[in-house]
Parts: C-alpha cells; structure tokens; sequence
C-alpha cells in the first residue's frame, strides 16, 4: 500500500467535501478536468452511465449550471439554502495507472432544510488525474445506497 499516495488523494477528496458543505463552488468547479464527467446513477448496477438514467451526468456546462442554480436566489428548491455535512471515510486506492488513480470510499451526508433533516449514504468513486503536485476530477460517480428508492428535491451536490 502506498501511504503517501492514498494520504495526497484523501487530502484531496477531504478538501472537495469541505468545498461543497461550504458551498464554494467556483473553488469546487476548478477541481474538475474541463471534460470531467459527474454522475449520480439510479440504477446502482449501471455501468453504462452514458445510456441509462441518472439524477446527474454532468459535464463541465452542467455542473457549472447546477452550481449556479444552487447558488442564486432565484431558485426554490434551494431557499431556504440546505446546510450540508458529509463525512467522507474508507478510502482505498482501487487503481493506478500513471498519472491516473482511481479512489473509492463511502460517504454519509447530512442535510437541513426547512425544520427537516436528511441524510444519504453513499459509494463514490473517484477518478483522479495528476496534474503536478495536484490532483483534478475526471469522473465521480455518486452511488446513493437508496437510489432506487424517491428522491424528493435534492438542493445540493453529492
């Protein structure tokens, strides 16, 4: 196991979560490689994201979309603003191959909204580019342990 590379890829996706529970989405946005993918499947066996249904298969326009309809205020679904933390653990290094890594582990968000709190676990993976010292998103799958189950207005990004 290398140590100092599953240390650099956790800081990274530490880092990522943190963005996101403080809705810094520019900051989010830049962590991505421009032909990056983002995918949030239903069916939790789907490999072919590309032709089954998902909550998210977004690309660069639309997670910079998404990341700007969460932060306006012209949206309802998001007024009030959802308070989010994530707590990202059991990462595991599944894959490297050059300057590509791919990285698993769970997540467990909570959200509030509105006098309400939810939460949603989940497996991501993550697929890491190496760009010097840094790291950037080339693809992360979000697979919610209730997908198949309804989701009610999801004001927030995995």
């Amino acid at each position: 196991m290398n140590l100092s590379l599953l240390n650099s890829v956790t800081a990274f996706v530490w880092t990522e979560a943190d963005m996101l529970d403080h809705t810094e989405y520019d900051a989010w946005l830049a962590l991505w490689s421009p032909d990056g993918t983002y995918v949030v499947p239903i069916d939790p066996d789907a490999e072919d994201h590309a032709n089954s249904l998902n909550y998210a298969h977004d690309d660069a326009e639309m997670r910079r979309l998404r990341a700007e309809r969460l932060s306006g205020r012209d949206s309802v679904s998001v007024q009030p603003r959802p308070r989010t933390v994530r707590s990202v653990s059991r990462l595991r290094v599944v894959k490297e191959e050059g300057d590509r890594v791919t990285v698993r582990g769970a997540q467990d968000l909570h959200a509030f909204r509105k006098e309400d709190t939810r939460q949603f676990s989940a497996d991501v993976t993550w697929q890491l580019l190496r760009q010097g010292d840094a790291w950037c998103i080339e693809r992360k799958v979000v697979k919610l342990v209730n997908s198949t189950d309804v989701l009610s207005c999801v004001g927030y990004i995995f």
